[in-house]
């Protein structure tokens, strides 16, 4: 049967694919749209299957928050280039998946990979999928991080290969802006040293006390030396007592009780790219 151009268009608005794919797509199901969109889907199956071994390090990092603010999300989305991260189309669609994730609150990355995402019975999974046939390197969502606060704020650093989420216990959306790009910048571990693992005190003590012995001081004062050192990471290790990076004279904390003495974090989310 013949294919008319106005399919063929129609068929390329609904998958992003090429218009001889999606052609090719429309003869090999004799004009049913649907059949297309699957045979396509097919197509994109194959594709992932033979680069799943491939590194996608590449990619998109975008945090958004829901309307009210009381909600903000994480998606990590990857590809395997640089060429394609930049690429319109994969912009919009890390920002969609973004946006249904914002609107969903699913509890991981394979949560959300089942939310529907065109209300048509193609989930995200499945777009992802297709997307993989399209543009023919391995895509996926590798990282994804959510909260719930009074307030939540959301940065995106330019180029979205960092995005942070900052909650906080009260309306406070330029201060919260502030502290979003602090962790951002400065990649705080917790949000204070009560917040800090056990795991990770215990090491920081012991990697103190051996530099300690190394610097040829007495064996009897490394654990004291150590103890200092271990103030000093979480100093600078942890949000709340980092110096904020606009007045460094002051702390994350001292600004925020600077705006309101009731004014705290709540918690906060980093992805990186790089990092």
């Amino acid at each position: 049967m013949g294919i008319s151009a106005k399919d063929v268009n129609e068929l390329r608005k609904k998958t992003g694919s090429g218009m001889m794919d999606c052609k090719k797509a429309l003869e090999e199901s004799n004009g049913d749209m649907q059949g297309a969109i699957d045979f396509l889907r097919k197509k994109g199956q194959k594709i992932a299957a033979k680069r799943g071994d491939r590194d996608a390090k590449e990619g998109l990092v975008v945090a958004k928050t829901t309307e009210d603010g009381s909600k903000g999300v994480l998606v990590c989305l990857n590809c395997e280039t640089d060429f394609v991260a930049k690429n319109e189309d994969f912009g919009k669609l890390a920002n969609t998946i973004a946006t249904i994730a914002s609107n969903n609150s699913p509890s991981n990355v394979d949560d959300l990979l089942g939310l529907s995402f065109d209300g048509n019975g193609i989930s995200i999974g499945d777009k992802i999928t297709e997307q993989t046939g399209v543009i023919g390197e391995k895509i996926e969502i590798s990282g994804f991080e959510l909260i719930e606060a009074v307030q939540v704020v959301a940065y995106n650093h330019p180029g979205n290969q960092i995005a942070t989420i900052v909650g906080l216990n009260a309306d406070a959306e330029d201060e919260g802006r502030q502290v979003a790009m602090q962790v951002a910048a400065m990649n705080p571990i917790a949000l204070d040293k009560d917040s800090v693992s056990e795991e990770i005190v215990a090491r920081e003590i012991e990697v103190g006390k051996e530099l300690a012995i190394q610097e040829g001081k007495p064996a009897e004062m490394a654990e004291k030396i150590a103890m200092g050192r271990l103030n000093k990471f979480f100093k600078e290790s942890t949000l709340l007592n980092q110096a904020f990076i606009r007045d460094n004279k002051k702390t994350v904390q001292q600004f925020l009780k600077e705006t309101s003495p009731d004014l705290s974090v709540t918690d906060f989310k980093r992805i990186s790219l790089s990092i």
